[in-house]
């Protein structure tokens, strides 16, 4: 598989952005034509997952409609309009010499998927490796392998005039498969593992091939002395609530000493009566006993990636301590501070070292679509190659073409 996807990615690298962009609307009708294989692939899935005990959680991931198989096939189709980065000339050098240097963006070659539950990450990742010009080889979850299939069976049958081996699907749930994908040297060139914490420590674990990764998601929200208090009330109920499954949202409140009197009986107030469970340090909990039932916070709650709605808070002394804090117990994704401050602003947004820093502004920004950049593979905690949401940039890497004119040193 890995030799035919070296042959599928120099193949993809040759063709021009309206070839490309073709393979994808092939994609998105391949989808559609196949829209009864792949529900009846899924159900099958679904079944399976209810009968082996999956969480109502993950069942809701697995699960493919109508809306859905048509949202996959829209999203490939977004893909059309967004700018093909590859070609794009990054520098350009003119030396004593007469040599003339470019610095310009290129496929990265052969990229392995390696994810959990969602098959519509399927039909995501293929469409935005082949926009960017890359081989794709994709390898499921054990739970979703018949959905996989299907979906991509239908889009290797929509896609006309596809390179053989740019776009695969290891078809086993043989957990050897993944140990395999992750040694292939000199013919996987990135390995991009999407899912729980487990998996991804798994693939860094065994991988002798590059790999970009976000570990968790510990996102902060630190509420400054200077902030404004409706503001911030709005900015963590937001970042808590309003989708507090995903990486990016809220789950330890920081709340500086000299505003916590003012702002922590409303905010556990607000937060209570969205179903929030809140786990707080000692002033917290005085603060708001009268307000809310607040259990006490353990030294593990600091550095927990919740996905519900539980939410750790803290009071601290001062920017210094909230920095501190994220530091030690972040995860370097997002993180965010409010406050009219604007020294407090500049510092947070200079020490704090995380993917994405806010300022008045909630953490659930933190989304390839919200960014601007349309589809995402995913976002990097990583701090190589690419950092935060990743879109069709960060899925290239480039190379220096020189012209002379038979020059020699």
């Amino acid at each position: 598989m890995a030799d035919r996807a070296k042959a599928g990615a120099r193949a993809l690298a040759a063709l021009e952005t309206a070839e490309r962009d073709a393979l994808l609307e092939g994609m998105a009708r391949g989808l559609e034509v196949a829209r009864e294989a792949i529900l009846a692939a899924n159900a099958e899935d679904v079944r399976d997952g209810e009968r082996s005990g999956l969480s109502s959680a993950l069942l809701d991931r697995l699960r493919l409609d109508d809306r859905r198989i048509a949202a996959m096939a829209e999203g490939i189709r977004e893909m059309i309009a967004l700018a093909d980065p590859l070609g794009e000339v990054l520098e350009t050098r003119e030396r004593p010499s007469g040599l003339r240097i470019e610095k310009v963006r290129v496929p990265i070659g052969v990229i392995g998927i390696i994810y959990e539950s969602r098959p519509n990450v399927t039909a995501d990742a293929a469409a935005l490796c082949i926009k960017a010009g890359n081989a794709v080889i994709l390898r499921g979850g054990r739970e979703s392998l018949r959905s996989n299939r299907a979906i991509a069976g239908a889009l290797v049958s929509g896609a006309e005039g596809l390179p053989e081996g740019a776009l695969q699907l290891v078809d086993t749930p043989d957990r050897d498969a993944v140990r395999e994908l992750c040694e292939m040297t000199g013919r996987v060139d990135l390995l991009i593992p999407r899912g729980g914490e487990g998996l991804i420590e798994a693939v860094t674990r065994m991988a002798r091939v590059p790999v970009i990764k976000h570990y968790k998601g510990v996102c902060h929200v630190y509420v400054d002395a200077s902030a404004d208090i409706e503001a911030a009330l709005a900015i963590v109920e937001n970042a808590k609530c309003q989708r507090p499954g995903v990486c990016n949202a809220m789950e330890t409140m920081l709340v500086h000493a000299g505003i916590a009197e003012r702002f922590l009986p409303e905010a556990a107030r607000r937060l209570s009566a969205r179903g929030v469970e809140l786990r707080g340090d000692e002033a917290t909990r005085a603060l708001c006993a009268q307000v809310a039932d607040i259990k006490a916070a353990s030294e593990d709650d600091w550095s927990a990636e919740y996905l519900d709605l539980i939410l750790a808070v803290r009071v601290v002394d001062d920017l210094d301590a909230a920095i501190s804090h994220i530091a030690r117990y972040g995860s370097q994704h997002s993180d965010a501070i409010v406050a009219r401050d604007e020294h407090a602003q500049r510092r947070f947004a200079r020490e704090v070292d995380s993917a994405a820093v806010y300022i008045n502004a909630s953490t659930r920004f933190t989304d390839g679509g919200e960014f601007g950049m349309g589809a995402e593979i995913g976002i990097s905690t990583d701090k190589l190659h690419a950092r935060g949401p990743m879109g069709l940039p960060e899925l290239t890497t480039y190379k220096y073409v020189a012209r002379g004119d038979g020059l020699i040193r």
